[in-house]
């Protein structure tokens, strides 16, 4: 039978519709900034000589630290918004100028001296779970950016509930390629890491500028601009 105009079954339909975007949205928004492909390499660095048990405790600590670390962000976001007088479009602006910046760090990679040295301390620390791997590897101020900017889709629990759950399946591929991130550097070598992150970077790096222009053309800003000129 037929759905009738203004059946409760069309509502419905398109309240899923809108939780799983937010819950895919959540994925592709994460995925490229986390990029463990790239974290890989140094994570295999900084475990040098750790035994694979210890390596996939490490792993798996790291990225349930991850979560932590961004559901906090998440249903704190609207606190931390409040508390400091933060709008929707200033974060969007904001946030959109940190992800270029770290997109076009991915574009033209380059090992300082200082990550070098960071490296070596991490290998001194019997735990690097929390950090440096879980902060700021992979819960950095970018995927913490994105997160935040996720409190503006929210409407609901449920959407919250497919925030998080986004970020649960971020971080189960996360832990995999972790993992298994020994056979993955082997398999791709180095030029097939750095590819993938210069990939990568041009997607975070697009992603910053949509974050600016929707910050820029957002009618609450727009509206604010016009209540300045209109009052100067």
């Amino acid at each position: 039978m037929a759905l009738r105009e203004g059946s409760p079954s069309i509502p419905a339909m398109s309240h899923v519709t809108h939780l799983w975007a937010i819950f895919l949205g959540t994925i592709l928004g994460l995925l490229p900034i986390i990029n463990p492909l790239a974290s890989a390499p140094t994570f295999l660095a900084i475990t040098e000589g750790d035994s694979e048990a210890r390596r996939r405790e490490q792993a798996r600590k790291g990225c349930l630290y991850m979560v932590c670390i961004l559901v906090s962000f998440l249903i704190g976001g609207t606190f931390i918004m409040n508390f400091f007088g933060i709008s929707i479009p200033g974060l969007r602006i904001a946030g959109g100028i940190l992800l270029t910046g770290i997109g076009m760090g991915m574009l033209v990679p380059h090992m300082a001296e200082s990550v070098k040295e960071e490296q070596e301390a991490a290998r001194l620390k019997p735990d690097i779970s929390f950090s440096p791997l879980a902060m700021p590897m992979l819960s950095g101020p970018g995927s913490i950016a994105v997160t935040l900017g996720f409190t503006s889709l929210a409407t609901g629990w449920l959407d919250y509930v497919a925030i998080i759950l986004g970020i649960v399946c971020v971080a189960i591929v996360t832990y995999a390629v972790l993992r298994l991130s020994g056979k993955i550097v082997h398999f791709i070598g180095p030029v097939g890491v750095n590819a993938m992150t210069k990939i990568m970077g041009f997607l975070i790096m697009t992603m910053g500028v949509q974050f600016v222009v929707n910050g820029i053309t957002d009618p609450e800003l727009l509206h604010a601009i016009k209540a300045a000129l209109s009052s100067a």
